[in-house]
């Protein structure tokens, strides 16, 4: 099956490698800044892709989420773009597909979480109406909780 550049579909085994790949080289530049290797980088990839929780883009592989199914709302606990797809508009269609697959679940809400120091997170969160709950500390972590409810 061939798919186009922005197809977002279900990750597949033998998309786990391109997973990790794309989340770490998304994910790499922070590990400097935030003094830790960010938590998407240490996933389970194979485990989330066997779970149905992994959504990839384009073919090779440019951008993927992770989402989790919650019981009032969809957590979105990974987004990662490949340095060489940032800026196309990839993350943006990738936030839409998080919160398009919410309503389709029936779920009021989309949930997650990012370090204090991704700031240019919190900038495209803010931007897309995501609204911040809470700051907290959890160990060695410093993170921004944000929900967005869904009409």
């Amino acid at each position: 099956m061939t798919h186009t550049p922005d197809d977002i579909r279900p990750a597949t085994p033998a998309d786990t490698p391109a997973v990790a790949a794309v989340t770490g080289a998304a994910y790499r530049h922070y590990v400097g800044r935030i003094g830790l290797v960010p938590a998407p980088m240490e996933a389970d990839h194979a485990a989330d892709v066997a779970a149905g929780r992994v959504f990839v883009a384009g073919d090779p592989v440019r951008g993927l989420v992770v989402v989790r199914t919650e019981p009032d709302h969809l957590y979105l606990d990974s987004i990662a773009v490949h340095p060489g797809a940032q800026g196309t508009g990839l993350g943006r269609r990738l936030l839409a597909f998080v919160e398009d697959r919410a309503r389709a679940l029936g779920l009021p809400q989309v949930r997650l979480l990012t370090n204090v120091m991704m700031w240019e997170n919190r900038r495209m969160y803010d931007r897309y109406g995501y609204e911040v709950v809470e700051r907290r500390k959890d160990g060695p972590y410093d993170r921004v909780h944000y929900r967005k409810s869904l009409p």
